[in-house]
């Protein structure tokens, strides 16, 4: 089953939530609540029902605070960015400061643009700043009315850390002052991250502004969030748009304007989401109803965090180095100051970070679900990763961006990895990210770590003494291995198109390439050479193997030109369907046709002819974040999917009409009016590897595997399109380019893989020992195979690739590849 450990990104709906609102839907209608029927009636009272009943949860009252819905945390805190009663600078008046706490969420830091739009300054405030700023200011500034906002978090989304509650009252008294300055501070309790597993009583914390969302208590609804205002700062909130439903009167022809008299009314422009907020009350009764309360949740949060916290810092190497590194300023003996979330990176045995990026990955294999990266909050990732604002901006100019997989730059990692409880959490869910974190990191004679008593949730003990886990053989980032004979003798069957380009162009061509292009005889006057060519039809499904093949403007000719999507349109791959790869597209050009074949199903075939008529329907679909434009094949062939795979599904292909529009890449290095086409593919036109990289793979893998794999079984799972057989391993990590022939291809990035190739290509069946292996053989990185972009020549021939065409590679004056820098993983699909 699935270990969830983000609890901190959203908690986890239970069935009993689902069933209780949908059973209030079947049984009573909800019309608009800005309606007068029947319906909209008991729509409008029923919200108001729950507006109490979150007052209630947060232990106070209509008479003190108002209940906004916005839709979600975000907008709740751009709505107070917009509305405070801020004074500008350049007035009669002393002007207002926006400041905030550094650690926190982007979402917070972000209402600094609104403030500087409306000339307000924002000032940024260090945790350990707050307690300098105590004492009162002079009796004859004490009188000055200018309003002010501090912004803190009553917990880091990124450490647990909680701040103390108590702030909020000796901030809004003056005996804390974020900076000295005259005036009137309020405060805004940034909520969000502590109400999903702390008790929050807002009769004793009076906060002034309370942005929440509900996701992250109840996992449903989702795209639903509440500001609760205090009723004494409300009156001076001030409103420029209004929306359906705010005003009480209004001219259309004329300025004229009046809002409604209710705050919550005023300020929730349109129809608000009347179905979700229903979803709440229900949220409410079950989270009661399995939990006890808060209190109980806090309680039980906690236990299972203390005692993974005592656990991981015990775990050490051979060698007497610590496994991971704790981000947190507390020990985690106190549930008022941590909350659920253990904030690390896991260390070798030097002491080096392994890049949260590839953390992931392993947790993926075992089905462990984390988050990693810097979590919306740069702010505490600069405080506990010592990360300089310079580092920031470096970062950025060499293609790290917030959320993708970059996660070390020069040594040093640029986020971590979070694992955070919620109510639904399990001790057994401890214990598994704990024999994960082991049996990844451990030999065996580690394993033993002695760790003091903790409670186990909140009536059981956990015995003191030594923990007995499940241990795996330590992952050597090292690797030794011999050099092999590469294999040329591979018994496949194959695809054969008759067809020579004219060698006296293709040599005039491949002479112009480089003056700079490195020898082909590199080792033991071995030339390098393409010693296998597959194509994908299908993206995700089987490889077809050719000798030769025509290049189009996107790559192999029909290569990834279908993909099959689920019923809601999104693209299905082996990771969500390893059973994709049981399925062998072969492409018959003389007859034009894609024949589809699987084991138990008949034959099935597709027309290699676009079909863009008027019956066949355009729609857009969304590969690796570009978009594209696609339409459907039929019912037949959906049908014939649907079956195989047990699961509603059809077959779409990309619109050659939208080609050279919908899924461009335009690389760096090529002409800069080159947008490069793409098919169906996810980064790059092509996909290389190296046999001799493959073999000094195989031999680590092997190494670690009960049977050993066979070699054309592991090149099957690189899913690459050309494979070489060069002399030396690794070498085509070195190129910058290379010309086949008549053709000319640059190299754009390395392949950074995923937990596909865990999948035998073969059977389906997935071995999370292979991705593991190579992260152990590359050093802590999961990169395999370089990805090749066509410069396109002016020829008038058709271009192909052949077997046993010789590879002309020019080396780049900077050995290192540097990852493709999307924030989404590239694997070959």
């Amino acid at each position: 089953g699935i270990t969830y450990l983000d609890h901190a990104g959203s908690a986890l709906f239970p069935e009993s939530l689902l069933k209780a609102f949908t059973d209030d839907l079947r049984n009573n209608v909800y019309g608009n609540p800005h309606s007068q029927n029947i319906s909209s009636k008991l729509t409008f009272d029923t919200i108001e029902h729950v507006r109490y009943r979150i007052l209630q949860h947060f232990h106070t009252t209509a008479e003190d605070y108002t209940i906004i819905f916005t839709s979600g945390c975000t907008a709740a805190l751009k709505l107070i960015a917009e509305s405070f009663p801020w004074i500008p600078e350049g007035t009669e008046q002393p002007s207002s400061r926006f400041c905030y706490l550094t650690d926190s969420h982007t979402s917070v830091v972000g209402m600094r643009g609104i403030t500087a739009s409306m000339n307000v300054l924002s000032v940024p405030i260090k945790p350990k700043e707050i307690l300098l700023g105590k004492g009162r200011l002079p009796a004859e500034e004490q009188n000055c009315k200018t309003p002010h906002l501090f912004s803190y978090p009553a917990q880091s989304n990124f450490s647990g850390t909680k701040y103390p509650l108590s702030w909020i009252q000796d901030i809004k008294s003056g005996k804390l002052c974020p900076i000295k300055i005259p005036g009137t501070w309020f405060v805004l309790l940034d909520a969000a991250s502590y109400v999903s597993s702390s008790p929050l009583d807002l009769g004793v914390h009076q906060a002034d502004f309370v942005p929440i969302s509900f996701y992250k208590i109840f996992g449903f609804p989702t795209g639903l969030g509440a500001l609760l205002v205090n009723n004494r700062i409300a009156p001076l909130l001030r409103k420029t748009y209004f929306g359906g439903g705010t005003a009480a009167a209004y001219l259309a022809g004329e300025d004229f304007y009046f809002p409604r008299r209710s705050i919550a009314e005023r300020f929730e422009d349109g129809t608000v989401s009347f179905l979700d907020i229903i979803a709440l009350k229900h949220g409410f009764d079950v989270l009661e109803k399995l939990t006890g309360g808060m209190e109980k949740i806090k309680q039980h949060t906690f236990a299972l965090t203390h005692y993974t916290y005592t656990v991981l810092t015990n775990l050490k190497y051979a060698n007497g180095a610590p496994v991971v590194r704790i981000y947190s300023d507390t020990d985690f003996s106190n549930p008022d100051v941590q909350g659920p979330i253990i904030n690390f990176n896991v260390l070798d045995e030097n002491g080096e970070v392994l890049g949260f990026s590839q953390v992931d990955k392993m947790a993926s294999l075992h089905n462990i679900h984390v988050r990693t990266g810097c979590f919306c909050n740069t702010g505490a990732c600069q405080m506990y990763l010592d990360i300089s604002n310079e580092d920031i901006q470096r970062n950025l100019q060499a293609g790290h961006v917030c959320g993708d997989n970059i996660d070390v730059v020069d040594g040093r990692p640029t986020g971590s990895v979070r694992i955070s409880f919620g109510y639904m959490s399990s001790f057994e869910d401890a214990q598994t990210f704990l024999n994960f974190i082991i049996a990844t990191r451990l030999s065996k004679s580690d394993t033993e770590i002695p760790f003091q008593s903790v409670t186990k949730l909140t009536t059981e003990s956990v015995p003191g003494g030594h923990l007995s886990f499940n241990s795996a053989d330590k992952l050597s980032p090292m690797l030794q291995i011999s050099d092999g004979e590469l294999k040329n003798n591979l018994s496949v069957t194959r695809t054969t198109v008759n067809w020579q380009p004219p060698e006296n162009e293709a040599e005039s061509i491949r002479a112009a390439v480089s003056e700079t292009a490195v020898p082909t005889c590199r080792k033991d006057g071995k030339p390098i050479a393409i010693a296998k060519i597959y194509l994908y039809p299908i993206k995700s499904c089987s490889a077809f193997e050719v000798t030769e093949w025509p290049v189009g403007n996107q790559g192999l000719l029909y290569d990834r030109n279908w993909m099959v999507v689920n019923q809601n349109g999104v693209c299905m791959t082996q990771k969500q369907e390893p059973r994709l790869c049981l399925v062998n597209p072969s492409i018959d050009l003389k007859q034009k046709i894609m024949v589809i074949q699987a084991e138990g199903m008949d034959p099935i075939s597709v027309s290699l002819e676009d079909n863009t008529a008027k019956e066949a329907v355009i729609c857009e679909s969304k590969v690796c974040s570009h978009r594209v434009k696609t339409y459907d094949c039929g019912e037949r062939i959906a049908g014939w999917f649907s079956m195989f795979l047990g699961r509603p599904c059809r077959l779409i292909r990309q619109n050659s009409d939208m080609k050279s529009k919908s899924h461009q890449k335009n690389t760096k290095g090529l002409s800069s009016a080159t947008n490069i086409s793409l098919s169906l593919v996810n980064e790059a036109q092509y996909l290389l590897i190296n046999v001799a990289s493959i073999l000094q793979l195989k031999e680590h893998i092997s190494a670690r595997l009960e049977k050993p794999l066979e070699l054309e079984e592991l090149i099957r799972r690189f899913r690459a399109n050309i494979v070489i057989s060069a002399p030396e391993s690794f070498e085509e990590e070195e190129w910058a380019e290379i010309s086949i022939g008549a053709l000319q291809f640059q190299v754009v990035g390395p392949c950074s893989r995923c937990q596909i190739i865990c999948i035998d290509q073969q059977s389906g069946e997935r071995n999370k020992e292979i991705l593991q292996s190579l992260s152990a053989a590359r050093g802590r990185k999961t990169n395999f195979g370089i990805y090749l972009m066509n410069q396109p020549l002016r020829s008038s021939f058709s271009d192909m690739l052949s077997v046993g065409s010789q590879v002309l590679p020019v080396l780049k004056e900077n050995t290192e590849i540097q990852p493709p820098t999307s924030s989404e993983e590239k694997c070959s699909g």
